[in-house]
């Protein structure tokens, strides 16, 4: 009894851990209900940076498509140093990136997510809300990124010049075709934008390289990182 009493919570935490493990080695799935129960039970509620180091700790214990807290703070220095006052998130996987890119936006700055997943568009707006941030700066679209889109230059309401900053976070095989999207729908910026990309495994993303580096009139590689690529593109020379 005094055994049960005294390990019962980490027998519980360690039977979780080999489940969620389980199901990524085998699936390599993540399971959004785990994520947002564990953030939303852990943290302080109205205060994101509690929520932003609530999802870390789950991070350091869990497989997660979180950035993590290493990749999170080059995100940063990208959102400060362009200061966007509209920004565009292709996957939101629970809300991570979303938050670290609100909080530093500028005020009246928005950001429009899309996510194509159901629960997780949820369940990501649901924590977002927790974080303490309104409707007025963000909304969420349940959507795959081809049919959002087109639908864009409609929600960005009186944020004409198109945004400043998109975060692909997505599938890779999506990069260049949802990039070309927006070219063409002439949502990017015409002062400049900052579009990051996200690699989660080697050698991801060949095709939307050799075509940034085909059009060097158009793009410029900022920053090259080991699982986070930044170009910045100018649309009024293309």
């Amino acid at each position: 009894i005094v055994f049960s009493k005294h390990y019962r919570g980490r027998v519980v935490s360690l039977c979780r851990r080999a489940q969620a493990w389980t199901l990524w080695l085998v699936k390599q799935e993540v399971c959004p209900r785990s994520v947002h129960a564990f953030v939303f039970c852990q943290c302080t509620h109205g205060k994101v940076d509690s929520v932003l180091e609530t999802y870390d700790l789950y991070h350091s214990m869990y497989p997660s498509l979180s950035i993590g807290a290493q990749i999170g703070a080059q995100l940063d220095e990208v959102v400060r140093r362009v200061q966007p006052s509209m920004a565009l998130e292709l996957g939101m996987h629970c809300g991570y990136s979303s938050m670290r890119m609100l909080r530093l936006l500028l005020s009246g700055g928005r950001l429009i997510t899309v996510e194509q997943d159901p629960q997780t568009a949820d369940y990501g707006e649901e924590l977002i809300l927790v974080a303490g941030f309104k409707h007025h700066q963000f909304e969420v679209l349940t959507s795959s990124s081809s049919d959002a889109i087109p639908l864009l230059p409609e929600r960005m309401g009186s944020h004409e010049e198109g945004f400043g900053l998109v975060l692909m976070d997505h599938d890779p095989a999506q990069y260049l075709t949802d990039l070309q999207s927006l070219e063409r729908e002439d949502l990017l910026r015409s002062e400049g934008c900052s579009i990051v990309l996200i690699y989660r495994k080697r050698g991801a993303g060949r095709d939307i390289r050799e075509y940034i580096q085909t059009r060097e009139h158009c793009y410029c590689i900022k920053n090259d990182m080991q699982f986070m690529v930044e170009c910045g593109h100018i649309v009024v020379f293309c």
